[in-house]
């Protein structure tokens, strides 16, 4: 109960939050420590200029925060893509911590060359390849986050061959007792589910919030970071009338324990 708190506290100071003007002095401490260290990741020299130009539109300190993310973790990166988000996570884990980026077998013969580079950068990231949906989805530790950003809606259509239901049984399983899956994606119209993630590119959060928590997951909270009201939904994510700009919600499910 204790941590729960003290890492409220941490969104609340990266993220603008007001509730750190009555909140206890040494809640405060761990808190601006908490913030400093991710901005302290963010900040990071070893970053490519590449990485930091993404910045501005992918708000990496507060998604750090919202992720609850601290020294030691033991983190999954599923799907990283060119790894902008696994360089975050090791140098906030730190030393002490892990970063899997995990690739699924289905796209490793592309993805792993573009991971590679992160890999060989920080002793303290491996890939792991293997199938999302099956005991291949594993780790040498229990998990303290899983994270995936923009590509659960890929994995919800049919061409990718996973059963999604099974892909979040098993990140349940990887997870230690109240470890955190933390999903952002391309906000879809209400009621149209999964309908368009093999079009729009995007998926209905209420739909992925009912998947996730069929898996036993309970909701945990929701950043409005990557928020854009501007973005009606209708709009495949990468015309350059929205890409970079999409409405994307941001959750975290914390398995119970």
């Amino acid at each position: 109960m204790f941590r729960s708190i003290c890492l409220a506290a941490v969104c609340s100071v990266a993220l603008g939050g007001v509730a750190m003007a009555q909140a206890p002095a040494h809640q405060m401490h761990q808190a601006h420590a908490g913030a400093d260290a991710y901005q302290a990741a963010v900040s990071a020299t070893s970053r490519p200029a590449e990485d930091v130009a993404r910045d501005a539109a992918r708000h990496p300190a507060d998604i750090l925060a919202f992720a609850e993310l601290k020294a030691g973790d033991a983190v999954a990166d599923i799907r990283p893509g060119g790894g902008y988000f696994t360089r975050l996570f090791a140098e906030a884990a730190g030393d002490a911590g892990h970063v899997y980026a995990f690739i699924p077998n289905r796209t490793m013969e592309r993805d792993n060359g573009l991971i590679a580079p992160v890999v060989a950068a920080y002793d303290t990231v491996t890939l792991v390849n293997g199938d999302l949906d099956a005991e291949t989805f594993a780790f040498d530790r229990p998990l303290d986050v899983a994270f995936m950003s923009q590509e659960y809606h890929d994995f919800t259509i049919p061409r990718f061959g996973v059963d999604v239901a099974k892909m979040n049984a098993r990140v349940f399983e990887a997870l230690k007792p109240g470890g955190l899956f933390v999903v952002i994606d391309h906000q879809a119209a209400p009621g149209t589910g999964i309908s368009v993630a093999g079009t729009l590119h995007r998926i209905e959060g209420a739909e992925l919030r009912r998947e996730v928590e069929a898996a036993g997951f309970v909701f945990d909270g929701e950043s409005a970071v990557l928020a854009n009201p501007a973005d009606d939904h209708s709009i495949n994510v990468f015309d350059e009338a929205i890409r970079g700009r999409t409405d994307q919600f941001v959750y975290r499910f914390r398995k119970p324990g």
